[in-house]
């Protein structure tokens, strides 16, 4: 007889019982793991829904999940049916597959995971390793519920690399490469070059390309590998670029930027972005280019939708403020590269006491990281995450910490004891920033929030405010 869950609960906890590569530690597995043999199967038990669905595809070190965010505001707004496949979620599992921004309900959640259940009870005993890990089963489920909410596109971001990721199994309009700098690298590569060969896994043959990589070695290698595969490149810094951005800070209202695109066909267009960091104004630039090439293929993009999702769109913990008095930023940078980004962006405040609370995962350049995170901040709280096993041990950064620079370094044994001293004795103009994992983030967020004395939101965004706290 095969199994059943009978609500929410039990659904979330069958998921969470399954193999999870987003929770285990760097030296656990390798990329032998990751075989797209059980994907294959998976999708072709439940009819092959990837086969019919139109898709917009995501690669990239950074910049992904904010890129994929921007593109779906734009066909939502322009009165498409779109769903958005990201990863990993902040709160809800459901954060992952959205339509319009709305979160399935637990009633369709759990009719999804039991539809799926008896292709997975089967493939658990076939030979070959073919049972499904935690996100071969959140990507089937996923194509499930855009099938049956009858979307007419999807946007996916890839979840790792490209090449061997789940996501890669799809018929996409147009693919879109981010950037490429080191995450990953005992899964990916130890170079930016074998990072991009990866990523550039992503490609199909003849579909267009709007790449955004900047690093000249991995931009050689993702342009041999369209050549070769006769993909139309549309160039980041060749074929369109940003000629100008600027972001402002207002302790009211928060971050917002202005930007001067040159586009393919030569003009030069205004735009607002509303997601702070520099780097945003290249991802802005993917977005609009990319809606150009939709508009070509012949969707209904009228300028003002583009113009509208990107100046629109919130992405929770992409340096996101959350309090005013005094500012509060959380982000999910987890790398060299975004953190680098992150202390950029922070410039534009106003000169005041700043603290940082940091945490990192195990497979993650800590002590460089924390090198970049001196040149913004005079104090450093170091913390472990509590929800995931691969955090650094709190006596190994503190020797980093003070390599890098730090003198002021404050222990805490959790995020949430790390909250309450870096906010004991801050004054209402000074900067508290967390940063270093997107676990770490998650759980300082949840801490301000008090989820758990909240009733869950099926509204995937935009997140609740917590500028009133």
């Amino acid at each position: 007889m095969t199994p059943t869950v009978s609500n929410y609960e039990e659904a979330i906890q069958f998921l969470f019982g399954r193999i999870n590569y987003e929770r285990a530690s760097a030296g656990s597995y390798t990329s032998n793991d990751l075989k797209l043999g059980r994907m294959v199967e998976l999708l072709a038990r439940i009819g092959n829904p990837q086969e019919r669905i139109p898709a917009i595809h995501i690669a990239g070190t950074k910049g992904k999940g904010s890129t994929a965010t921007m593109i779906a505001h734009v066909l939502t707004d322009a009165g498409y049916r779109t769903g958005l496949f990201t990863s990993p979620h902040l709160h809800r599992f459901e954060e992952r597959l959205v339509v319009n921004g709305m979160l399935p309900t637990e009633p369709q959640f759990v009719e999804l995971v039991n539809q799926l259940l008896p292709h997975i009870v089967e493939m658990d005993v076939l030979p070959g390793r073919m049972a499904p890990t935690f996100f071969e089963i959140a990507t089937a489920l996923a194509w499930m519920h855009f099938e049956s909410s009858r979307v007419d596109y999807v946007v996916l971001e890839t979840g790792l690399g490209g090449r061997l990721d789940t996501t890669k199994l799809c018929r996409p309009l147009v693919t879109i490469i981010t950037c490429i700098s080191l995450d990953h690298t005992h899964l990916l590569g130890e170079t930016v070059e074998q990072i991009a060969a990866e990523k550039a896994g992503i490609l199909k043959m003849e579909v267009p390309l709007v790449c955004g990589v900047r690093d000249d070695g991995a931009r050689r290698v993702i342009h041999h590998i369209a050549r070769e595969l006769k993909v139309p490149i549309h160039q980041l810094g060749d074929d369109f670029e940003v000629e100008m951005a600027s972001i402002r800070f207002d302790r009211d209202v928060g971050f917002r930027g202005v930007m001067q695109l040159r586009t393919e066909s030569g003009e030069t267009t205004p735009l607002q972005f509303s997601l702070p960091g520099r780097h945003q104004a290249d991802n802005a630039a993917l977005v609009y280019t990319t809606c150009e090439l939709l508009r070509k293929e012949g969707l209904a993009l009228d300028p003002e939708h583009v113009r509208s999702g990107i100046s629109r769109v919130r992405c929770p913990l992409r340096i996101e403020r959350v309090r005013s008095e005094p500012t509060v930023i959380l982000d999910a940078a987890h790398n060299v590269a975004s953190i680098s980004a992150l202390v950029d962006t922070l410039e534009c405040l106003p000169d005041s006491a700043r603290t940082v609370i940091f945490a990192a995962s195990q497979d993650k350049k800590a002590a460089e990281m924390l090198v970049e995170l001196k040149r913004g901040f005079e104090r450093i709280i170091v913390t472990v995450f509590q929800n995931n096993p691969r955090a650094v041990p709190i006596e190994e950064l503190v020797p980093y910490a003070e390599a890098a620079g730090f003198t002021e370094i404050g222990i805490a044994k959790s995020p949430a004891e790390a909250w309450e001293m870096a906010s004991a004795d801050a004054a209402p103009n000074d900067l508290i920033c967390v940063g270093g994992s997107f676990f770490l983030a998650i759980e300082v967020r949840e801490h301000l929030q008090g989820l758990t004395d909240n009733a869950p939101s099926t509204k995937a965004e935009p997140v609740p405010n917590l500028n009133q706290m």
